[in-house]
């Protein structure tokens, strides 16, 4: 994440925000991300496999016959780097792609017995044991939690909000039309 600059820095001191407020905010986003490279690594030293490709991996182990369209949906990334990734994969012998008969156009992916021997041997993705952390948590606090890294979330595109409109280069998708704005109030 790159240093505030001292003149921006000085806009948020002066501002409403406290400082105490502003350091604890930034240091959890820096850990959060530090935790997300120390488990990629790990990954990538012991299995040879991205973090990008495991969540294909498991994603495939968990529905088989997925195009690389239904991939990119359900894994949050772009069409280009599903098809880098893809054909990484499919290097390794994890994947298979599959023509149809009837339409030729349509490419299904198959995770073949040694891309499951992966996904069963590598250490548990992070989002599943968040995903259990949260689960021992109070329906509130599940919302807060989430509310409020959705609000840093906008924060952090305010003067830049191309990047979740659909045109981004990220494979980050746009919020949905469903999605209830952040700073709404819901009943």
């Amino acid at each position: 994440m790159p240093a505030l600059s001292p003149v921006r820095f000085m806009k948020c001191t002066e501002s409403n925000i406290s400082e105490g407020y502003f350091l604890r905010i930034l240091r959890s986003l820096r850990r959060i991300i530090r935790v997300g490279d120390i488990h990629s690594r790990k990954l990538l030293s012991e299995f040879r496999i991205t973090s990008p490709q495991m969540i294909c991996l498991n994603a495939l182990a968990k529905r088989e016959g997925m195009t690389q369209a239904d991939l990119a949906k359900e894994v949050d990334l772009s069409a280009s780097t599903i098809t880098g990734i893809i054909d990484r994969l499919e290097a390794k012998g994890y994947v298979v792609r599959t023509r149809g008969t009837a339409d030729r156009r349509k490419v299904t992916l198959r995770i073949t017995e040694r891309g499951r021997e992966v996904v069963y041997s590598a250490p548990g993705e992070m989002q599943d044991r968040l995903f259990a952390s949260l689960l021992d948590l109070p329906e509130p606090d599940q919302a807060a939690i989430a509310a409020s890294l959705e609000r840093v979330l906008e924060l952090m595109l305010a003067e830049h909000p191309e990047l979740l409109d659909g045109t981004a280069a990220d494979g980050v998708p746009a919020p949905t039309q469903t999605e209830t704005p952040i700073h709404q109030e819901t009943e």
